[in-house]
């Protein structure tokens, strides 16, 4: 497999719920979403919602919520199956969500432990804000990161 794929990226519905919810336990195990929780990102209406599909297999998903009273965004999850990291994928899944988004400034948090994650934070002008002490069932604490998108 080449190092980047091309993906098609299209809005999640509530008809892709099934293999968003097995995508999400098997990428966040313990700190997965219950089923409640990701069919209600799937259908609200302040959520955008997108899935990456190979060979028309979802591989890849992201939720974000828009809280127009301040002008901002959470990116309140995204995932990627293990065999289809480091293609490029959650980069383009974050893009995409950003742009529907459509706010000024976008947060998100993550494990301090997940390093990838982390670097395309990073690369993506994310910048660490905080840090919120065992956050995770294990304890384990969650960074906080903003990406400012006003105009200069």
């Amino acid at each position: 497999m080449k190092a980047e794929l091309n993906p098609d990226i299209r809005a999640a519905t509530w008809r892709d719920f099934l293999p968003i919810y097995r995508l999400e336990k098997r990428c966040f195990q313990n700190d997965s979403w219950p089923w409640i929780d990701v069919l209600a990102a799937l259908i609200f209406p302040e959520t955008v919602r997108y899935v990456a599909a190979v060979d028309e297999e979802i591989v890849g998903f992201i939720v974000g919520d828009r809280r127009r009273q301040k002008d901002m965004g959470w990116v309140a999850t995204l995932a990627v199956a293990p065999t289809f990291r480091r293609k490029g994928i959650a980069r383009r899944l974050l893009k995409e969500c950003e742009a529907g988004l459509g706010t000024s400034r976008i947060r998100l948090s993550l494990r301090e432990s997940n390093r990838g994650a982390y670097n395309l934070y990073l690369i993506s002008g994310y910048a660490e804000i905080d840090r919120w002490p065992r956050y995770y069932r294990d304890r384990e604490d969650a960074i906080v990161m903003e990406k400012n998108r006003r105009s200069p």
